[in-house]
């Protein structure tokens, strides 16, 4: 049994002003109708028959999860952080949850999801349902082939099964400053199709999935780094990875053993309301501040990786989002009520007034009633510094 946990926490700071700490950018629509954790949800929906999932939040934004969640007709555990305190507890604690007998591991939808892109027992793994198989993922990322990525993560079951953990690399597509990459074991990864093989998806450069080694993983570099890990066949790291209840939880014990503590200590002392699952909040703040990559997969010898081409990118950034969005004529995206003359490759947003742009070009200029920001979008990965500051001033509620 695979149980998707999905991470909705975070304050996606550098899509200030739109994103803010009362709603932050996994419950804002950015790239449709339906918000970015909705999508994530729905997409879950597509991949099989996979266990009731798991969704990790604040308790600040409990109400809008469930709602979000009761909308598309599903029904989740929603786990309660007392604090923010990175990714490793959130998984910790999700783990913990899922070896639980009586958490339901059927995913149940009054009114349905879309099950017709993958076959219903493409994702089956045989895993005891006391030790099930955890696809984690975060809440805010957009995946356009989800065929791809279901054939990335049954190619993955084995090995997870096996006791490993299974990381998906994207293959890049230009060299980025705003991801993590990972670098295999092997030169170039990925096993071109052979002739008669079905393409999962429609990118080029799709290879069938095979799984490798993780030499390292490396933290985001600058412009000339970037470019050397492209040309070496790095990936990015999708922050995406598949592996056993049990094996998260010893390889956690092994290297952070008083994360584990706190966190063991945290689940025994939870209390359930209905769908949410609140934890002991003294325990859960006295754990160490981790993200997963740092305090368990650049350590552990566990760690695979499954290169993966499957239209993903990581919104997490207003540069990210002019890339995955639609462009007009002269390669701008424009929402609200904006007007554009003799402007070029501009993403701009306006939410409470009329917005105009006049003779610029490669610039993000985004409108809401009390703030406005106009960045180059070259500059845009520098939004998380510049709210930080505003902060420190005092001027960012």
């Amino acid at each position: 049994m695979i149980i998707p946990v999905v991470l909705a926490g975070g304050s996606g700071t550098r899509l200030w002003p739109l994103s803010r700490e009362s709603c932050p950018k996994q419950f804002l629509p950015l790239l449709g109708q339906e918000t970015m954790l909705q999508e994530t949800l729905r997409r879950i929906g597509q991949l099989g028959d996979l266990g009731r999932p798991i969704v990790v939040c604040t308790e600040l934004h409990r109400f809008m999860v469930a709602e979000q969640v009761r909308s598309l007709g599903l029904k989740a555990d929603i786990i309660l952080e007392p604090a923010d305190l990175d990714t490793a507890p959130a998984v910790a604690v999700a783990a913990l949850h899922a070896r639980e007998p009586n958490h339901r591991v059927c995913l149940e939808s009054d009114h349905g999801v879309p099950q017709d892109v993958v076959p219903r027992d493409r994702l089956h793994a045989p895993a005891q349902e006391d030790d099930p198989l955890l696809l984690v993922m975060p809440s805010d990322h957009q995946i356009q082939r989800v065929a791809a990525f279901a054939a990335a993560v049954q190619a993955g079951a084995a090995p997870a099964l096996d006791g490993n953990l299974i990381t998906f690399g994207i293959t890049p597509d230009h060299p980025e400053t705003g991801y993590g990459y990972i670098k295999p074991a092997v030169e170039r990864p990925g096993r071109p199709l052979a002739a008669g093989e079905e393409k999962a998806g429609a990118d080029p450069d799709f290879f069938v999935p095979n799984v490798y080694p993780v030499a390292r993983f490396v933290e985001k570099p600058d412009a000339a780094t970037a470019r050397q890990y492209v040309e070496q066949g790095c990936l990015w790291n999708s922050g995406i990875f598949l592996v056993r209840a049990s094996v998260l939880l010893d390889q956690l014990a092994q290297f952070e053993p008083e994360m584990w503590a706190r966190m063991n200590e945290a689940h025994q002392g939870r209390i359930r309301e209905r769908d949410f699952i609140r934890l002991k909040e003294a325990p859960f703040n006295a754990s160490p501040a981790r993200s997963l990559d740092r305090a368990v997969l650049e350590r552990t010898q566990k760690a695979l990786v499954i290169p993966l081409s499957c239209g993903w990118r990581d919104v997490g950034s207003w540069a990210a989002l002019w890339e995955s969005g639609e462009a007009d004529e002269d390669g701008n995206i424009l929402l609200g009520q904006v007007v554009s003359r003799n402007s070029r490759n501009c993403y701009g947003h306006a939410t409470s007034r009329l917005l105009a742009l006049l003779g610029v070009e490669d610039l993000v200029v985004v409108e809401t009633p009390d703030a406005v920001l106009v960045t180059r979008r070259s500059c845009s990965q520098e939004v998380r510094d510049l709210v930080q500051q505003l902060k420190d001033q005092g001027l960012d509620g």
